[in-house]
């Protein structure tokens, strides 16, 4: 099926830095590497487009984040091989059976953990020794949507520190919310520095993308509990993608330390 081209895509931009990651290495490997060059890029509320009023617009922006359309533009490009593949993984990851409409939308966390499960895009992560808590919730929190139960499976924070040793780069970290109405209220990407466990997030109270301790943000923040799951290597166009064939070769992926930043702010 042909879908038209999202509005505020820069294909060069997107060509650019699918060159700088190479797409035989691991997803959570192009993860880190593509999400450590948004580092800076301003904070955008509200950046889509659509209502229950007023018809959705797919966007594809590169120039600023809320918290949810970071991760789900990083894992677009981490998966993709060409500026066709990210297109369609994005919409397939943003939208319920990729359809480009309101209703059709992950509102929801659960609902985008879940639909995306289903895609093949991310596994979860779960460690035995470290407990698991059920919340029960009824998510109305988005004006013009049915109320949803839903139970929310998360670490209690107690234990957060437990599960800090198993996680990976690239692994995508989301943080329950102690409201019934609600069942995640901010999300972001692990990104290890030795020892070090770090989150990237599209953060509103700084007003940019930033990198901080989760150790930090886990301090100041109350929560019920964290999610976590882990992009999986997946080596093939989405379903329905219109691929564009090319000999064009991507250069190898750049160590961590070594990593260039593209035209950063």
């Amino acid at each position: 099926m042909n879908h038209a081209q999202p509005r505020s895509l820069s294909r060069q931009r997107v060509a650019e830095l699918l060159s700088q990651a190479k797409y035989d290495c691991s997803t959570g490997s192009r993860i880190d590497v593509l999400s450590r060059h948004f580092l800076g890029y301003p904070y955008q509320p509200d950046p889509l487009i659509g209502s229950a009023d007023t018809p959705e617009v797919f966007i594809a922006s590169l120039d600023g984040f809320d918290c949810v359309t970071y991760i789900e533009t990083m894992v677009a490009l981490a998966l993709a091989a060409h500026v066709d593949d990210f297109i369609e993984w994005l919409r397939k990851i943003r939208y319920e059976r990729g359809r480009i409409q309101w209703n059709s939308r992950n509102h929801y966390m659960t609902g985008w953990i879940r639909n995306n499960l289903l895609l093949g895009v991310i596994e979860p992560v779960s460690v035995p020794a470290v407990p698991i808590h059920i919340r029960k919730r009824l998510l109305n929190v988005v004006p013009g949507l049915v109320p949803q139960r839903t139970l929310v499976r998360c670490v209690p924070k107690p234990a957060v520190a437990r599960l800090e040793p198993h996680l990976q780069s690239g692994d995508l970290i989301f943080f329950a919310s102690t409201r019934r109405s609600l069942d995640v209220f901010h999300t972001g990407i692990i990104a290890r520095d030795g020892g070090r466990v770090l989150m990237r997030h599209a953060s509103r109270s700084q007003g940019r993308v930033v990198e901080q301790e989760l150790s930090d943000f886990l301090k100041v923040n109350r929560m019920a509990g964290v999610i976590v799951v882990r992009p999986h290597e997946v080596h093939q166009a989405p379903p329905s993608a219109n691929r564009i064939s090319t000999n064009k070769r991507i250069p190898s992926c750049q160590a961590r330390s070594g990593a260039r930043r593209l035209g950063g702010k």
